[in-house]
């Protein structure tokens, strides 16, 4: 690398790299943090060869963008799917993959104890190689561990209560059945599918079966990767158990438990976010964890959370493995669904067991049992959203952008598709839908929030949200912002009051225990009737209103990302797509805007731009899902 060949004060360049890493570090396929640990590396073990050094830089940048691993025969034709390059990777000097496996394979830098690992041509860091080992065995140990002690009598007769009326075959009753029968059970599933309605019969059939066999009551966690999820939660449960025919004494007990973070589940030491309290030679003592929106959930976290359950308890892991991944390496509830995303895939025995209770629909069985699919239910009726939004949802899941686009042109009252260059759209403002619409949810706001109408102001900001792919820039939140807070200003919408109007739509960006309020949270501020102003949030279907002086992580969110919007849902929402060559425009995050829709679904941006996200699934490198699924 010379001088005249690059920027000398471009900080995504290593000066002191040469040969491959330098040629790669300047294509942009490598960071400048990945070439430093593998200059680092090399000097530690005295390795100057070019290409196992290259291969260290590819394994240190998996992780950094949401692999597990990267697969050296491959890497020449993918390089380029989660970035966009100002150059053709195919034509960079890759070495030949057979040598170049052979090579890093003889390498000081591969082997047990040692930084990196090889399977086959698929290339570690050994930290990941390592937790994707445990989770799998893990997993696998427990899915074929023996059953519980359950009595069978009692199980029947709280299915026939608790799903009373439901259609048969009734997957939700055969999720719950799994999750009583089994030690690890998957309760999979779209928005409005009925995961957490489930979850909350599971936690009474459980009660039910520790009073007949005159034990105590089960000792229960709730948790999720994050506070809104896991308070999300806790009001699901609540309010299904004020719901569902149960005695008083369970209705208490369902109702008496909080939903925490995975963190505090754990126990996070002091000054160490990457271990807990709790391990393998700490258990948890619950007899039940049940973990929420699991589909955000880090290979690493899933590492540390199945070593401290207790093999005996029950681990019930809910969510959606179509949403958007986990920000970390890794995309663990997809690898545990697998094949079991098209139907169940249940053993033999495994059938046997569920038939006894409940009616299993056909599936063909997996052989030997028991295995990881004995656990696996995938709720498929949607009970959130009307037809029209959800045959797009499915288009969009089924990687379907012929008829994804054919919806979308034809979606009548529910989908709205504005043709437009978002990012034209957003330096001059002129999408008149998006604007009438935004423009009219905020002023139901403002006007319920001036009115001191805190309950029917929460209510109002919910029913519209603008949603963006990207945070900054001209297709993002930010921008889109400053746009709806202008229109609301033309219209008369926003009236003085400095920083804390009424009307002003709050997000919480930080967990706050003492308030409980979490990050994602959302409320707005609202006149009271002494004139001071307050800020008002939904708490399980009661207000509580705070002193806005005692907010210390808060913006307002006239508009917001997707990854913030993900377990969220809305009347209507304005989904802005950013131009087609996007790196962060994908299937999963087209699929989870569009499904935050309850009634009505704005779609902004080209076909281009449509097409692109549904043809572009995310795609994270992992061996997790070979590992538990492989015959066994």
């Amino acid at each position: 690398m010379t001088d005249a060949a690059v920027d000398l004060f471009d900080a995504r360049l290593v000066r002191g790299a040469s040969g491959l890493l330098a040629i790669f570090n300047v294509a942009g396929v490598l960071d400048a943090s990945d070439v430093h640990v593998a200059l680092r590396l090399g000097r530690i073990a005295g390795v100057r060869d070019d290409v196992v050094l290259l291969a260290a830089a590819l394994a240190v940048r998996a992780p950094r963008l949401g692999h597990v691993r990267t697969d050296l025969a491959t890497v020449a034709s993918t390089a380029d799917a989660d970035l966009d390059l100002p150059v053709n990777v195919a034509e960079l000097p890759w070495p030949e993959p057979h040598a170049w496996v052979a090579r890093v394979a003889a390498s000081v830098l591969v082997g047990s104890a040692c930084p990196l690992r090889v399977e086959g041509t698929a290339l570690y860091l050994d930290r990941y190689w390592a937790e994707e080992v445990q989770v799998a065995a893990d997993l696998l140990a427990r899915a074929g561990a023996g059953t519980p002690a359950v009595d069978t009598a009692v199980l029947a007769d709280g299915l026939s209560r608790l799903f009373a009326g439901a259609e048969e075959p009734d997957l939700q009753r055969v999720a719950a059945a799994t999750a009583v029968l089994r030690r690890l059970a998957v309760v999979a599933g779209g928005p409005g599918t009925g995961k957490t309605t489930t979850v909350a019969r599971i936690l009474a059939l459980l009660d039910d079966q520790a009073g007949a066999a005159g034990g105590r009551p089960p000792l229960i966690a709730l948790a999720a990767p994050t506070g809104k999820a896991a308070a999300r939660l806790e009001q699901a449960v609540h309010d299904q158990a004020r719901a569902m025919p149960v005695d008083g004494t369970t209705r208490g007990r369902l109702l008496a438990l909080r939903g925490m973070t995975l963190h505090r589940l754990l126990g996070t030491l002091p000054g160490n976010h990457t271990r807990f309290r709790h391990d393998r030679l700490n258990r948890l003592p619950h007899d039940v964890v049940v973990v929420d929106e699991t589909s955000m959930v880090s290979l690493s976290h899933m590492a540390r959370l199945v070593e401290a359950v207790r093999p005996d308890a029950r681990l019930v892991l809910i969510g959606d493995p179509q949403q958007l991944a986990s920000v970390e390496a890794g995309a663990v509830l997809g690898d545990i669904v697998g094949p079991a995303a098209d139907g169940l895939r249940i053993s033999a025995l495994a059938r046997g067991a569920l038939d006894a209770v409940a009616s299993a629909p056909d599936a063909g069985p997996i052989e030997p049992a028991p295995g990881i699919g004995d656990g696996i239910v995938v709720l498929r009726r949607v009970h959130r959203f009307g037809e029209v939004i959800g045959n797009l949802a499915d288009a969009i899941r089924a990687g379907d952008a012929d008829a994804t686009i054919r919806l979308v042109r034809s979606g009548g009252d529910e989908i709205t598709w504005v043709d437009a260059d978002v990012t034209e759209a957003a330096r001059t403002p002129a999408l008149p839908a998006i604007r009438s619409a935004a423009v009219s949810a905020g002023r139901r706001v403002r006007d319920a929030a001036v009115a001191g109408d805190a309950k029917a102001a929460i209510a109002a900001l919910g029913g519209f949200r603008l949603l963006c792919a990207h945070r900054r820039g001209p297709a993002g939140a930010t921008t889109w912002m400053g746009n709806v807070e202008r229109w609301l200003v033309a219209d008369g919408g926003l009236t003085g009051g400095g920083v804390w109007y009424a009307g002003r739509p709050l997000l919480i960006t930080a967990n706050d225990y003492s308030l409980r309020l979490y990050n994602g949270d959302t409320g707005v501020v609202v006149a009271r009737a002494d004139g001071r102003m307050a800020a008002a949030f939904d708490r399980q279907g009661e207000v509580v209103e705070v002193s806005p002086a005692r907010l210390a992580a808060v913006e307002t969110v006239y508009a917001m990302t997707v990854h913030k919007a993900q377990g969220s849902q809305f009347d209507t929402v304005a989904v802005l797509l950013p131009a087609p060559d996007s790196p962060i425009l994908t299937r999963e995050l087209l699929y989870t805007a569009v499904s935050r829709a309850s009634e009505r679904v704005m779609l902004v941006g080209s076909e281009a731009s449509i097409r692109s996200a549904v043809e572009r699934p995310i795609a994270r490198a992992s061996g997790l899902r070979e590992r538990l699924w492989a015959p066994l």
